[in-house]
């Protein structure tokens, strides 16, 4: 769905009496207008009716003002939180692979920076609405004015909105430029945070990334807004003066062509000078609302806003566990990487393997083999560009994708920990997780109460033992590790091998595990190898003394 379409999808109602109260608000500005000009033009010593009039319309503009606001506050305030969470359901509904090109830093830039800029805009569409409906109201009044002097006024604001949208558009661009290096950005911010050690340990380094990586790109981004800002104050300041440049041709040349009263040429003077408020405020939002449409823009080039590229995941699929399952098959599966700096593609595959109910498979092969990418592949976070996924006979496709993925408890290499258990509805939560805090020997460290985890602060290796704990708890008919045991020590990796590992086997799980650890390859019932891409060799039930065929 397209952001924009979103802003406007509020309550109708409440939109509709929100544009009332704004246009009966503009409408009470110009009669405010047009009783202060005939007030000054007024004769009679006696004027409590007009006295009485000028309170009325101040007090119906008051409160059509002040309900024109609020409504418009609350559509507005609205759009933002369905724009919050419609970005963030798109991210997690968008394919794996397709984030991860975007990257990390591309995505918090939307997250942060494009929309706080798009809520910014919506906060002030209220107060510019209102605005606009004076203009419009006061447009109206001087056309019954003279008729004459509205069309020679009209035309020269025409002549002024051109003017005044020509160096805009150039503006425009600067901001999509600085924009644009708002994604290195954070880029480097993010450089600065996860590199602190190695940029603290080395000086040379650290000086060449703040004045090669982080100042130079600062630096155009400053540029670029410095550029396109100073261009918007410039045709900001000649609008300004395109209204006194009016009253000059009201007071001194229209009057030489056309004889025109002097209460008109009053009125019409006053008005103006009344306009000049609501048309500098609405100038001077105009770099904000294309600061707006250029986040919007980005937004929608990155996808995220699209509904091809997010429809994976469904409102709600129940959680519907095969723990009957039979067979796994991958037939034929590939999938690509693109390469750019090598100009090359790493593809692998094709892939053709069967896993079974109740085995331990390790996965293994070296750097850059595809073990990761394998992984994603069999629990359906990476699509296969080629071949299927079978389970039972029944294909993996957009309709059971979702399911199929639920069937997986997986740790990977570079897994998050949540600090809470999100979706168990275990009553017994609390008394599992202290049981297997005790068992991953992490009860004299963290506690829990009512799912939430005292402390997820701990080594690497501790923090992997909370989200194998948490694997542990989703209780689901396969597991994959993704070098788990590489942080631990000796004591608890030989655990993990030979304790934990046994006991989901046990359980009927099947344990699929990529590791390095060739001496406890004899515990796998099949070891499948993988070089560059392929799947070069399978063994079965290899014993203890064996173990040097993968050395």
């Amino acid at each position: 769905m397209n952001p924009i379409r979103l802003l406007l999808r509020t309550s109708s109602l409440h939109l509709s009496f929100a544009m009332l109260a704004g246009i009966l608000s503009g409408g009470t500005a110009a009669g405010l207008i047009a009783l202060i000009n005939t007030t000054l033009n007024q004769n009679q010593p006696s004027k409590t009716i007009l006295l009485l009039s000028f309170i009325a319309l101040c007090l119906l503009r008051l409160i059509a003002s002040f309900i024109s606001q609020i409504l418009l506050i609350q559509i507005s305030q609205k759009a933002i939180l369905n724009l919050r969470i419609l970005l963030s359901r798109r991210i997690l509904a968008s394919p794996l692979r397709h984030l991860e090109k975007i990257g990390v830093h591309g995505l918090l830039a939307v997250l942060i920076e494009d929309i706080q800029t798009i809520s910014n805009t919506i906060i002030i569409i209220p107060f510019l609405g209102i605005n606009i409906a004076i203009v419009v109201a006061c447009l109206i009044y001087l056309s019954c004015l003279s008729q004459l002097i509205f069309f020679i006024g009209i035309s020269f604001m025409f002549v002024g909105i051109f003017s005044y949208s020509l160096p805009t558009m150039k503006a425009m661009s600067f901001l999509k430029l600085a924009r644009e290096q708002e994604d290195n950005l954070f880029k480097h911010f993010r450089t600065v945070i996860q590199g602190t050690k190695e940029l603290k340990l080395h000086h040379r380094r650290r000086q060449a990334f703040l004045s090669e990586d982080l100042h130079k790109t600062a630096l155009s981004s400053r540029h670029h807004n410095v550029v396109g800002m100073s261009i918007f104050a410039a045709a900001a300041s000649w609008g300004q003066i395109l209204f006194f440049v009016a009253i000059g041709l009201l007071l001194f040349t229209i009057p030489t062509i056309n004889k025109i009263p002097p209460k008109i040429l009053s009125a019409y003077a006053l008005t103006i000078i009344y306009l000049i408020s609501p048309l500098e405020y609405i100038m001077s939002t105009m770099p904000t609302v294309t600061r707006a449409l250029v986040a919007l823009k980005k937004i929608e080039s990155l996808g995220l806003s699209l509904a091809n590229s997010s429809n994976e995941i469904a409102e709600y699929t129940p959680l519907i566990l095969n723990k009957n399952w039979k067979c796994l098959e991958l037939e034929n599966i590939t999938h690509t990487y693109y390469q750019e700096i090598e100009e090359s593609n790493f593809i692998l595959g094709p892939i053709n393997l069967k896993l079974n109910q109740g085995e331990l498979i390790f996965i293994l092969g070296g750097n850059g083999s595809g073990k990761s990418t394998l992984a994603k592949l069999i629990t359906g976070l990476y699509i296969p560009e080629t071949g299927k996924i079978y389970l039972d006979g029944k294909p993996i496709d957009n309709e059971n994708l979702e399911w199929y993925r639920q069937q997986f408890s997986v740790v990977f290499s570079d897994f998050y920990l949540f600090d809470r258990f999100l979706g168990f509805d275990n009553q017994n939560l609390d008394f599992q997780t202290q049981k297997y805090l005790a068992k991953l020997q992490l009860d004299h460290k963290v506690k829990v109460k009512n799912g939430v985890l005292s402390t997820t602060e701990l080594s690497q290796g501790q923090r992997k033992r909370l989200a194998l704990l948490t694997a542990y708890l989703e209780d689901r008919p396969i597991y994959m590790f993704d070098e788990w045991a590489s942080d631990q020590d000796p004591v608890f990796k030989e655990i993990f091998y030979t304790q934990l590992i046994p006991e989901l086997k046990n359980r009927g799980k099947t344990v699929l595990v990529i590791s390095h650890d060739d001496q406890y390859f004899y515990l796998a019932d099949r070891i499948v190898k993988l070089e560059y891409g392929q799947v070069k060799t399978e063994h079965l039930n290899i014993r203890k003394e064996q173990i040097n065929v993968f050395e």
